[in-house]
């Protein structure tokens, strides 16, 4: 069984279809990518799965339990965690403070006594490179250290599921590679499921062990990376030309 399936989810706006009947499942400890153009509907349906707005058809299941229309702190307590493009904090805490959030209000579970909390955010600041930075204010860290700060954040809480939303986006080569080994390792390190929206397609097909790809809603095709980007389909609908 996998770990999430989507079941003919769709989510309408006024009538007009943002994702449109999609069946997708993600098994344990893969990494699977969705691509797509602009509007293909790749982040609302993160933000489905996330609790973050409800779908309007279908139904989603996480470790065989519906959370179709489960809030968003009730999903996050369920184990799942989401890393969205813009870097997001609470600007009066420290580094440290704010990757503890995450291990106090991650899986039901993992950590409710605040200094146990500290320590393990300590830990994975340390694994994500940010240790030396655990004291600084928040605001400090560039943009490539605010997505890891927010990466620390949500493997802090112990999830088995993370959603990352196009956190590759705007960085140089060298935070790039960065930025993939280290998503690579939070999955081997971790065991933590992995579903990445992403437009850097270099990073996509160094990473991804499959794809799907999305393209007004719908499922174009899913399958090995190579065989995907190499579909007439996603030619046509979103490289333009063979990879």
């Amino acid at each position: 069984m996998p770990l999430l399936e989507l079941d003919e989810v769709g989510k309408h706006y006024g009538g007009l279809p943002a994702v449109d009947g999609v069946s997708v499942g993600a098994d344990e400890g893969e990494i699977l990518a969705i691509v797509g153009p602009n509007g293909a509907g790749k982040s609302t349906m993160l933000k489905l799965i996330m609790g973050l707005e409800f779908p309007t058809a279908g139904t989603i299941s996480f470790a065989g339990e519906d959370i179709t229309r489960a809030p968003t702190h009730r999903v996050r307590q369920k184990g799942i965690a989401m890393v969205q493009q813009t870097p997001r904090s609470f600007p009066t805490m420290t580094v440290l403070e704010n990757v503890a959030v995450g291990a106090l209000f991650g899986q039901a579970g993992a950590y409710r006594d605040e200094a146990i909390a500290l320590q393990a955010a300590d830990e994975v600041l340390s694994f994500v490179g940010l240790g030396e930075r655990r004291f600084d204010h928040v605001g400090s860290p560039n943009l490539h250290e605010q997505r890891f700060l927010a990466l620390a954040r949500a493997v802090s809480g112990q999830p088995r599921l993370l959603l990352l939303d196009e956190v590759m986006a705007g960085l140089n080569d060298a935070e790039l590679d960065a930025s993939v080994e280290i998503v690579r390792t939070i999955r081997d390190h971790f065991g933590i499921t992995v579903i990445w929206v992403e437009h850097v397609m270099k990073a996509v097909m160094r990473l991804a062990e499959r794809i799907v790809v999305l393209d007004f809603g719908k499922v174009v095709t899913e399958g090995h990376p190579e065989r995907v980007m190499r579909d007439p389909r996603v030619i046509e609908a979103y490289l333009g030309e063979d990879i």
